[in-house]
């Protein structure tokens, strides 16, 4: 099973988005096997979108994200980074097809409501900023057996 880092960013909580977001993962069969809420220190964020730090948009990327609350959770599942990733849709949410989370929920080319890893080697790096590995839970679930190939 893969595991994936998905953050919930500050718009998501202002607009009480989380339980509907959260479900959408769940019911395409992820399980939510780390979560937290917290607030991202600037050292941190830099860290964090280091491979942006020369684009025009990385101020603000930085002052958004740690401008409140955010949601932080690791999914595992099938294929979870390919999976969240069609979930969200595209970066911009003019922009992401109907259905999507950004799709249904966002219009703003800054304001997008969510992050995912976007490869297994962006996963590995940026659970290991956010989560411990004790923070990370291995659990059953009944419809296990469902959801693997």
């Amino acid at each position: 099973m893969e595991r994936t880092l998905v953050i919930l960013k500050p718009d998501a909580l202002q607009r009480r988005l989380i339980g509907e977001i959260i479900s959408r993962f769940e019911r395409k069969g992820l399980k939510v096997v780390g979560l937290k809420l917290a607030v991202i220190p600037r050292p941190l964020a830099e860290t964090h979108y280091a491979v942006h730090k020369e684009k025009s948009f990385y101020p603000s990327l930085l002052q958004f994200v740690t401008a409140g609350p955010v949601v932080l959770m690791v999914l595992e599942g099938n294929k979870a980074i390919e999976v969240v990733r069609k979930l969200m849709g595209k970066t911009f949410g003019h922009q992401a097809e109907p259905g999507t989370i950004r799709g249904d929920f966002g219009i703003s080319s800054q304001f997008n409501l969510v992050h995912g890893s976007d490869s297994p080697e962006s996963a590995e790096r940026e659970l290991k900023l956010f989560f411990k590995p004790e923070e990370l839970l291995r659990y059953p679930l009944i419809d296990d057996p469902w959801m693997a190939e």
